[in-house]
């Protein structure tokens, strides 16, 4: 009969049981059970027209081009939020989170210390600067990223026979005083409304470039969208329905075209885009405190500026700020001078425009000097093939307006001088050709710009 262990000896061995089963499950489990989680290298905040795609798709791309492996992009915790992983050369993971819960929360976020990058389909407003401003200057040419250019389609059901807009009825139809559709040259009865949420950078968008340019606000009755996605499928399967949505997101729905104040109606196209003619395009941006030293975050807006992620931009429905030249059809509503101009010439893909209230380039225009003199070098257009042609608002006096348009224009010329170009001729049309209304101060900032053509 076996002996019984003393009391002290079943205390020891019990003891060292529970150490070896310990040991074996500790050795059994995967790693990923009991390491800590992986923190992100970077965390985006922000804007659902960025986030819910090209967000995702510029964090790929810089990680394909840092040489990480593995990459792939899953579902985060809550509804639209993506987490893109890779893995460095020493089999280390590497994250970065992105919540795309509108504009406004990157800001709000970058406050809080939650976010390194804050994304935005619309400006930063005074309020925020401000409030932001132990951070530095996020107006500034370091911190304020234009990443791509998009356009607010106005989407109908496929089957609505209308096919332009004005800006003036878009504001009569969502703000509930056009309730019919017959009441535009439709048919159907009544309209139902459809619209982003209030933290969209969409909506303010078109809450600024719409409503409040015609002092009107938005209809109660508006269904409100957090998904992009999700709104422009409502609208194409309601016969009834109108919405506004990001260009990308247009998908089975039907976009028309849009007028603002004496501007020709103009369909949402890329080259209306890429030079910000069409009356609701608008740009992307990423927002970067000047003070940041996070690498991740410096890294990512160097690359989304990038040749690499332009063409991811564009791959994604956007309009990439690639210079190129288009064919412009000369006709009878241009002047004299300006047809002859589009009938012998090539017109660049950019427009260059100014601060508000300045003759100082804005930080879209800082960049795209790079750009054209990048596609001026490439094409051997350096000497004697450039025209620049000055537009702005209305003044009292025409010839005042004339003068200013081509001094907008001569400044553009300095700047370009400077690094070899060669000019065959400047040119002020004043405010001849609006492409926005100049009741408010938004549309003549659009009207204030300077296009560039090539022989």
């Amino acid at each position: 009969m076996p002996r019984a262990l003393p009391d002290n000896d079943v205390e020891t061995w019990s003891h060292t049981l529970c150490l070896l089963i310990l040991g074996f499950i500790c050795y059994a489990l995967p790693w990923t059970v009991i390491a800590a989680p992986v923190e992100p290298v970077l965390r985006i905040q922000g804007s659902n027209t960025i986030g819910a795609k090209l967000g995702p798709a510029l964090v790929k791309g810089m990680f394909e081009e840092q040489g990480l492996r593995d990459i792939g992009i899953q579902a985060g915790e809550a509804d639209n939020e993506q987490l893109v992983s890779g893995r460095n050369a020493e089999g280390r993971e590497v994250r970065v989170r992105i919540a795309a819960h509108g504009s406004g929360t990157g800001f709000s976020a970058l406050k809080d210390g939650s976010t390194e990058l804050a994304a935005s389909s619309r400006p930063i407003k005074d309020g925020e600067v401000q409030a932001l401003s132990s951070l530095g200057d996020f107006k500034s040419h370091a911190a304020e990223q234009i990443i791509a250019l998009d356009g607010l389609a106005i989407i109908l059901n496929p089957d609505n026979p209308l096919d332009s807009l004005t800006t003036t009825q878009l504001a009569g139809i969502f703000a509930g005083e056009i309730r019919n559709w017959e009441e535009i040259g439709g048919r159907g009865g009544a309209i139902r409304l459809y619209a982003r949420d209030d933290n969209s950078g969409t909506y303010d968008t078109f809450k600024e470039l719409v409503l409040a340019a015609h002092g009107k606000t938005l209809a109660g009755s508006a269904k409100r969208y957090e998904s992009s996605e999700q709104l422009s499928d409502a609208v194409s399967q309601d016969a009834h329905g109108i919405g506004f949505i990001g260009l990308p997101y247009v998908r089975r729905a039907k976009a028309v075209s849009i007028a603002d104040g004496d501007s020709q109606a103009m369909p949402p196209s890329t080259t209306l885009i890429a030079t910000e003619d069409y009356p609701l395009s608008r740009r992307l941006f990423l927002y970067l405190p000047p003070t940041s030293q996070n690498a991740w975050a410096r890294e990512l807006v160097r690359f989304a500026q990038s040749p690499r992620g332009q063409a991811i931009v564009e791959q994604n429905g956007f309009i990439a700020q690639t210079v190129q030249a288009v064919k412009v059809t000369p006709n009878a509503a241009m002047p004299e001078d300006y047809r002859e101009l589009a009938s012998q010439a090539l017109r660049l893909s950019v427009n260059f425009r100014f601060q508000e209230g300045s003759a100082t380039l804005d930080n879209k225009a800082q960049r795209d000097l790079e750009r054209v003199l990048g596609y001026l070098r490439g094409n051997g257009k350096m000497t004697g093939s450039v025209v620049l042609v000055g537009f702005g608002d209305p003044k009292l006096d025409p010839h005042r307006a004339a003068l200013l348009s081509k001094l907008r224009a001569m400044t553009v010329r300095r700047e370009l001088a400077r690094q070899g170009v060669g000019f065959r001729e400047i040119a002020g049309l004043g405010d001849q050709l609006p492409v926005a209304g100049n009741d408010g101060e938004d549309g003549r900032m659009k009207n204030r710009r300077v296009e560039v053509w090539v022989y």
